[in-house]
């Protein structure tokens, strides 16, 4: 990996030990002097030696170790954008316009903390965990109740969730991130220039996503609940509480343990409750799917009662209870103990915008799951009749055309006993969060949000700008663009009709 250790003098000051990885764009370089100077990436221009950095790579720039680049440009603030945007959207009528053009309110970076708003901006979809952080009160709420830091960090989310849903231009979170700081130190990292280091993005997810599910309260059913097992909501006991991500994000698999070396041993049994699954990229995994099929069967090496010493064992597991929002994490870090730098694996590896897991559960929830897929089968079957009809025709079919969200009616998407799960096994993407660059301590971290009316917006910290869903689809990885690190699926949802009643 070309790295240099470089000086930049800009007016009368002067910046020295600065790196530069030339595998990376400039922008990342021209970062780093934004948060040195205050001069805007937009204003500066480098030079070294009569050539001038461009902005697609350092092909033109002759590196070389303590080698002094000379900037220019002037600090302060850019000319603000118009407020009012024009934005052309073929087939849609102007209220569908006007609904489409609400964006939401972009985070502003508070040095490398692009990791810390994209998380927030993907979790902010989720429409549960905005209603539980509204009703969230300090005073009284948490199932553990002995974490001030924490609850902390719950006010800012709290805080920042309602600022992003305001549709207005910007947000600096600073209260957020003192509450990550304060919390947990690590992210409070900086280099020996005083600027904080970029964190990895999915640590970040985990850390809010453990903190809300240890604090935030869930929704109170009446029906005693069964989270998706198979023996049914008969032998319910009484109804208690839980959080609110082990009901919209609790993953529950059955496992069973098999030595390999003892045919004789009996098999062992367990649950397990997981908050996101988890991808691991190999020569095979082409896509998302077989990453996610690949990781139910795994070999491990176990101490054997019968043979006395370690011995490897099959670890078979299966879904056994579905969330309404599903996580995925696609394992492209990876330790090299020679650089000693978390280099990554920038495999393309196709995810869908509609996920099907079926193939994925236990045969009992699968047998659960039936009734609701057949309603989908026939509403599916249906649109298209009506897309073929409208094609020989030489119109255009209504289902085809984009609707207002709020004035449809669904079917609800959980298990009457069991708030918050995923009773069809369908869902839809609606949040990718991406990291550009070849380390997770280095690059770039944005937030993809899909929007009503099927609409999709970028989110690259504060600013914001509409994309299509084929952009999105293109953040699959294979190269040095933005690769897609964390999926958030929500549930597919069945519109009431005739048919599905």
């Amino acid at each position: 990996m070309p790295s240099y250790q470089v000086s930049v003098k800009w007016g009368k000051e002067k910046f020295e030990n600065l790196e530069v990885d030339t595998d990376e764009l400039p922008e990342l370089f021209k970062a780093q002097l934004y948060a040195l100077t205050n001069v805007a990436p937009e204003r500066q221009k480098i030079m070294l030696k009569g050539s001038v950095l461009k902005d697609d790579g350092w092909g033109n720039m002759k590196l070389k170790n303590g080698c002094m680049l000379m900037m220019m440009g002037t600090a302060g603030e850019l000319p603000t954008a118009p407020k009012e945007k024009v934005v052309f959207m073929e087939d849609m009528s102007d209220s569908q316009l006007a609904g489409a053009l609400k964006l939401p309110t972009g985070l502003a970076n508070l040095g490398n903390t692009c990791y810390m708003n994209a998380t927030v901006q993907c979790l902010c979809t989720v429409p549960e965990l905005n209603k539980g952080l509204a009703k969230y009160h300090r005073r009284d709420s948490g199932l553990s109740r002995n974490a001030p830091g924490e609850q902390t960090i719950l006010a800012g989310l709290k805080d920042t969730f309602h600022k992003i849903n305001e549709n207005s231009d910007s947000f600096p979170p600073f209260f957020l991130v003192q509450a990550l700081y304060q919390a947990f130190p690590h992210f409070a990292e900086k280099n020996e220039h005083g600027v904080p280091m970029q964190q990895d993005a999915n640590e970040c997810w985990t850390q809010f996503v453990r903190i809300l599910q240890q604090q935030l309260p869930g929704e109170i059913s009446d029906k005693p609940e069964n989270n998706g097992s198979e023996s049914g909501s008969e032998s319910g006991a009484a109804v208690k509480q839980s959080s609110l991500i082990d009901q919209y994000f609790g993953i529950h698999f059955q496992s069973t343990l098999k030595c390999d070396e003892a045919p004789d041993e009996p098999e062992s049994s367990s649950n397990e409750t997981l908050y996101q699954l988890s991808c691991f990229i190999d020569k095979d995994v082409k896509y998302v799917h077989t990453g996610l099929k690949n990781r139910l069967t795994e070999t491990i090496n176990k101490h054997s009662a019968t043979l006395g010493r370690d011995a490897g064992y099959t670890k078979t597991s299966q879904i056994d209870r579905l969330p309404a929002y599903l996580s995925i994490q696609f394992v492209r870090f990876y330790y090299k103990e020679k650089e000693k730098i978390n280099a990554k694996i920038l495999k393309d590896v196709k995810f869908p915008l509609n996920l099907d897991v079926f193939e994925l559960c236990t045969p009992g929830l699968q047998q659960k799951l039936i009734p609701i897929r057949d309603k989908f089968k026939i509403m599916d079957d249906k649109k298209l009749e009506e897309e073929k009809k409208a094609k020989l025709e030489g119109k255009k079919s209504e289902k085809m055309e984009i609707d207002e969200d709020d004035k449809k009616e669904y079917e609800s998407y959980s298990f009457a006993d069991d708030i918050g799960s995923n009773n069809s096994g369908l869902y839809e993407l609606q949040a990718v969060l991406t990291h550009q660059g070849r380390s997770s301590s280095s690059g770039h971290y944005v937030a993809w949000i899909k929007r009503s009316n099927q609409s999709w917006v970028k989110c690259d910290d504060d600013k914001i700008s509409h994309i299509t869903a084929e952009e999105v689809l293109r953040l699959s990885g294979g190269g040095d663009w933005h690769c897609a690190y964390v999926l958030l699926y929500g549930p597919r949802r069945l519109e009431k009709s005739k048919e599905t009643e």
